[in-house]
Parts: C-alpha cells; structure tokens; sequence
C-alpha cells in the first residue's frame, strides 16, 4: 500500500474521529463528568469510528479488502489503551493545571500529536 494514500485517508479519517472525540469530551465534561473518564468517553466513541474506517479504507488492501476482524481487534486494543493512557494523563495535567477549558484546548494537540505514533503503529502492528 502506499504510504501516500494510507497517510491521505488516515489524516482525513483522523479528523473525523478527533471531532468526534473532542465533541462528546467537550460536552461529557461540560455537563459535570470529571476530566478522566470523560476523556475515555471521547477516546472510546473516537476509536470504535476509527478502528472501523481505517479497517475498511485506510488500510484496506490493493483490491479494496477490508482489514477488519477479532484478530486484528485483539492486535489493536493494546495499542489503544496505551496511547488513551498518554492522552488522559496529559489532558488530566492541563485541567489541573490550567483548568477545564485549557484541557478542552489542550486535547486536540495532545491526540494529534498521538496521530503520529498511532499511524506508525497501526500501519505496523494493527493492519498488517
């Protein structure tokens, strides 16, 4: 696959999942849940949209077939929940240090720049 069109549609696709995931955070943590597990709100509504979109186009093969699948779930998750470890770690530090509204800020650069691992591992480790 090449990695001009994998990085292109993972880029677009990554935009949809960081909207959705600042969305429910923004609006979860608006309404009163603390920080952390609004930020597993968001990460979680991001990643079932992501692992199924990247699934089917991103890392789809040549021929168009999907790479989707338990297995390659089961590969996935881990990477996850490390990489959601990073995020809420740092969105709980802006919070307390700068207060709700700087984490509301602060989570679209903090999972942008996660993007970049997450590509790298995905493409290697997830949908090989």
């Amino acid at each position: 696959m090449s990695l001009l069109r994998q990085g292109s549609a993972y880029l677009i696709i990554g935009v949809l999942q960081l909207l959705l995931d600042w969305a429910v955070f923004v609006l979860v943590t608006a309404a009163g849940l603390p920080v952390v597990p609004g930020n597993l709100a968001g990460r979680l509504a991001g990643m079932l949209l992501g692992f199924w979109l990247n699934g089917r186009i991103t890392f789809a093969t040549a021929d168009g077939q999907q790479r989707l699948g338990w297995r390659r779930f089961a590969r996935f998750l881990p990477l996850w929940l490390l990489l959601t470890t990073a995020s809420t770690l740092l969105v709980a530090v802006a919070d307390h240090a700068l207060g709700l509204q700087y984490a509301w800020l602060a989570k679209p650069l903090v999972e942008g720049g996660l993007a970049v691992v997450s590509f790298l591992l995905l493409r290697h480790v997830v949908y090989r």
